[in-house]
């Protein structure tokens, strides 16, 4: 039977409906809409023309012959693609995207190590992330919309359904398919090799995506796409295991008492990796003397001075591999994304006795028609350190070297490498070491507060202390962000548990920030979006007042050195001042403050003063505010229902009894129909709850929402039965043509 394939059709979601829908429900909604479409087939484009003199098409095992339905028996997680797309107003052809796959199912055939695969494709656009300020702090929290439904996600996506064979044994893999959407007219040949088993030098995997018909009314102008992948079938470990044997990571062992050891191997020690997000490198002194451009010929003069890990994968022994992406430093985002030439592939295994991954990575060479892995001269090892301070808070350190002597060709010198973000994840047992405090006090001696009376303010050790805020200066006013405490005192901030109640205490903070545009802290500094302060100093809990040294790192405007920019530095002349409100006021007052630098005007990384502003709320005042909303709406509701059944119970006396109706004061029914209608006109809203609207919310807010639309629900009703009584009642009255009703009327009227 010759397999064929035509456009899924088209399917159109209004706005209303995604918001009707729950996030579950929606998820839900369409992964079946998804599996429906992409089974769904017409006869219109011929496997065997376009695949047979790649894998020949081979008849299916008669029934029964189950599908394997893990989307991890083919799959492809963000390759790198290369395309040109025709467009006579601007050239776009160089714009990198991304391209995801994964199998639906698969069924085997009468040929031995042939299967029938369906499957999805994707190709992104790289590097698109919702924008969020939000950190999952507790309390009252700042929340972007929901369901963006114009979001660039949406309008830089191409998917399609894809139907074919894969040949374990060669490798080869066919597929033809149309496109979702307004891509349906579009019929495309995926032609992969991709092997049954590889190890790290047959990783990569080659491939083209074809373009049978351009269709322009898509907006896509697509002929033909190289596809650069990594393989993720039963991958041999081989390079990590013959390094370990010849001891070619003795370079870190002296590192082994700071550092911090993971009590579970695998993904415990990958997500510590990928939370640390963008590693900043560092060229040591011998690279004034020798080459380092560990990246090789192929990215031209190109230095690097940031990297990135992308996961491959983590097993549970120990052993993982990684993509290594490197940038430069003005790049905003958490992710860089899989260029080949400045990326490198890499296998390792986690060392417990050392408390350290050793790595051995490789280069990728690839000329947009085909990649291939070369020169496995790196070696990397990484660990994570026992102790933080004000000035390194690093949470992943390490460092690259060559596996090559001076003398020999390819060696370049010393690179270290260490990550600039406070992530949420960290590794147990992590400890603080204060090294500003002294400074600190005499910095803030002119900031103390006078004693509150009768204040009560937040306890240190409590979640109160964490709070979102809104940041603005002469020159930026729509900076939002968080500040939240990573130790007080000894202790790490991972559990709020309440302590011995201390007047005066050490904290460490991180305060971080970000703008939905670019933005400059000052005429020397470059553009960036966000900017993270790490902080420490003492919080006076009997005034509410928090003084803290701060440090960031900031761009400035690069100096070229040989190897690479010296564009990113760290201010430690930063002043931050926060004055909470207290606990037990009666109205409920914003958290102020202001983070200073303390340089002089003339100063290049000096930068105007900002003003620190939150709504956040204690979670006292949350919880009595969700008992108070709790029990309006329960009351509301209860009266509410109550109408409805007495209101019932009143039509049905009517429908039995059609002789009160005159006697009935239409007045009355009036005004009491206003009752139900006033409220559902001022909250209509509520029915159509939008998420494309910025709104402020509790952790419970889902059952708030909820009960609120239940609440009008039931009100409607409410108004419906009372207006069905009114309409009785009015059209009674009217039938009524004695002096009764006159009487009626006039009685209304008094």
């Amino acid at each position: 039977m010759e397999i064929t394939y035509s456009p899924p059709p088209e399917i159109h979601i209004t706005p209303i409906l995604l918001e009707w829908i729950p996030r579950f429900a929606a998820l839900s909604f369409t992964a079946i809409l998804l599996f429906s479409l992409t089974s769904a087939a017409a006869v219109e484009i011929s496997y065997s023309a376009h695949c047979n003199d790649f894998v020949r098409y081979p008849p299916l095992l008669p029934n029964p012959n189950p599908p394997i339905t893990s989307p991890r028996f083919l799959s492809l997680r963000r390759a790198h693609v290369y395309y040109s797309v025709n467009d006579g107003n601007k050239d776009v052809s160089s714009i990198p995207r991304s391209l995801s796959f994964f199998s639906q199912k698969a069924f085997k055939t009468q040929k031995d190590g042939v299967f029938k695969i369906d499957a999805i494709l994707s190709i992104n656009r790289i590097g698109y992330f919702r924008n969020s300020t939000r950190r999952g702090l507790r309390l009252v929290h700042f929340r972007p919309p929901r369901i963006p439904l114009t979001s660039g996600e949406l309008r830089n996506s191409l998917s399609f359904s894809l139907g074919g064979f894969w040949d374990s044994v060669s490798g080869k893999l066919c597929m033809v398919g149309t496109g979702f959407g307004r891509l349906s007219s579009n019929h495309v040949v995926l032609k992969l090799d991709y092997l049954n088993s590889s190890s790290i030098f047959s990783s990569l995997v080659n491939g083209t995506l074809e373009s049978l018909d351009v269709n322009s009314e898509s907006g896509f102008d697509l002929k033909s796409v190289s596809i650069l992948g990594v393989n993720l079938r039963n991958y041999r470990y081989e390079l990590i295991d013959k390094e370990s044997e010849i001891n070619g990571f003795s370079l870190l062992d002296d590192m082994t008492n700071v550092s911090l050891g993971v009590e579970y191997s695998g993904e415990r020690v990958c997500r510590y990796i990928i939370s640390a997000g963008i590693a900043e490198l560092e060229y040591q002194n011998d690279c004034n003397s020798v080459n380092c451009n560990f990246l090789g010929k192929g990215n031209g003069n190109f230095t690097p001075s940031v990297m990135n890990f992308n996961k491959i994968e983590c097993l549970e022994d120990g052993r993982v591999r990684f993509l290594l992406a490197f940038g430069d430093f003005g790049r905003n985002g958490y992710q860089l994304n899989f260029e080949p030439n400045v990326t490198l592939v890499s296998e390792g295994r986690w060392d417990r006795k050392k408390r350290r991954l050793n790595m051995v990575a490789c280069r990728i060479f690839s000329d947009w028609d085909e990649g291939f892995v070369g020169e496995c001269l790196i070696r990397l090892s990484l660990r994570f350190p026992s102790t933080w301070t004000l000035r390194n808070r690093s949470s992943v350190m390490g460092e690259l070297w060559s596996s090559r002597s001076v003398n020999e060709a390819g060696y370049f010198g010393r690179v270290t490498f260490s990550s600039t973000k406070n992530k949420n994840i960290r590794a147990a047992g992590l400890g603080y070491e204060y090294m500003e405090i002294e400074n600190t006090k005499r910095s803030c001696a002119n900031k103390t507060m006078q004693k509150g009376e009768g204040g009560k303010y937040p306890n240190a050790l409590s979640s109160d202390m964490r709070f979102d805020m809104l940041v603005t200066n002469k020159k930026v006013n729509d900076l939002w962000g968080y500040s939240s405490p990573l130790f007080v005192d000894k202790e790490a901030d991972f559990s709020w548990q309440e302590k011995q109640n201390l007047s005066v205490i050490n904290v460490s903070y991180v305060l971080s920030l970000a703008s939905s545009h670019d933005f400059k802290l000052s005429s020397e500094h470059m553009q960036i979006k966000s900017f993270e302060i790490s902080a420490e100093g003492t919080y006076d809990s009997e005034r509410g007042h928090l003084c803290m040294t701060g440090c960031m790192y900031v761009a400035v405007t690069p100096k070229k050195t040989r190897w690479g920019n010296s564009s990113s530095s760290m201010d430690c002349e930063i002043l931050v001042d926060i004055h909470y409100p207290p606990v037990n006021a009666r109205n409920v007052n914003p958290v102020k403050g202001t983070i200073e630098s303390t340089r002089d005007k003339s100063d290049r990384l000096y930068f105007e003063s900002f003003e620190i502003l939150s709504r956040s709320i204690y979670s006292g005042q949350a919880k009595e505010s969700i008992w108070r909303m709790d029990l309006e709406i329960t009351m509301v509701l209860i009266s509410s229902t109550l109408s409805c059944i007495f209101l019932g119970l009143q039509l049905l006396h009517v429908k039995r009894h059609a002789d009160v109706l005159p006697s009935i004061s239409v007045i009355m029914l009036i005004v009491l129909t206003l009752g139900h209608l006033i409220p559902l006109l001022l909250n209509f809203e509520a029915l159509f709850i939008s998420r494309n609207t910025v709104n402020f919310y509790f952790d419970s807010d889902g059952w708030l929402e909820v009960n609120e639309v239940l609440v009008r629900v039931i009100t409607m009703v409410a108004f419906l039965l009372e207006f069905r009584l009114l309409q009785l009642a009015w059209s009674a009255r009217s039938s009524d043509d004695g002096s009764q009703k006159n009487n009626l009327w006039a009685c209304d009227k008094k």
